[in-house]
């Protein structure tokens, strides 16, 4: 005869999940937390202890993922990491010869210049801001002591009176002064 799939569901009990001890010498409490055993086999489901809360926090303390690698085997692994562990190639690499469309010249692998042999590159002119940085010495970010301090450092430098009331001392106490005033503005204003 046949039970009715009421009866079916009367025998039905939740399954019991496993216990397991914690891998800790001495301890019985449960093992609720994994930790790897050693770097070459994380991943893999047999290669992990099973410690309580309190052991896998001294475990995870004490772990160390680089140890027993050499200072160059530890950067190849960090760079590694960098690109997610997926191999890279330089750009263009699969495009052959002369389908490879580079109509500025940016790619050239002979180190001339782009456009071509013995023209000399171009460079665009300063900005302001840029020729009072090279006049202070500085480079973003700085504070406004930092400037400051500079300044009065160049000023006593370059002052006509310091200098004997020498022209170029003035001409360059001019133009530090301007660059203060630029800085200034630009950045603390």
């Amino acid at each position: 005869m046949s039970r009715s799939r009421a009866d079916r569901f009367d025998d039905w009990r939740p399954a019991q999940p496993q216990v397991r001890a914690c891998d800790h010498a001495d301890c019985a409490a449960e093992g609720q937390f994994r930790a790897p055993r050693s770097r070459d086999h994380i991943g893999t489901a047999d290669n992990y202890y099973w410690f309580c809360l309190e052991h896998v926090r001294a475990y995870n303390a004490a772990w160390n993922y680089y140890q027993g690698m050499s200072e160059p085997e530890i950067e190849r692994e960090l760079r590694q990491d960098s690109v997610w562990q997926r191999p890279t190639w330089p750009l263009g690499w699969r495009v052959a010869g002369n389908r490879w469309r580079d109509p500025l010249n940016l790619f050239r692998e002979d180190g001339t210049p782009p456009g071509g042999g013995e023209a000399e590159t171009r460079r665009r002119p300063m900005s302001e801001e840029e020729k009072a940085l090279i006049v202070f010495d500085l480079e973003p970010p700085f504070d406004i002591k930092t400037l400051k301090t500079r300044y009065k450092l160049l000023v006593k430098l370059h002052h006509p009176d310091a200098n004997g009331g020498d022209k170029d001392a003035e001409e360059r106490l001019k133009i530090i002064t301007h660059a203060y005033a630029l800085l200034k503005t630009r950045y603390f204003s």
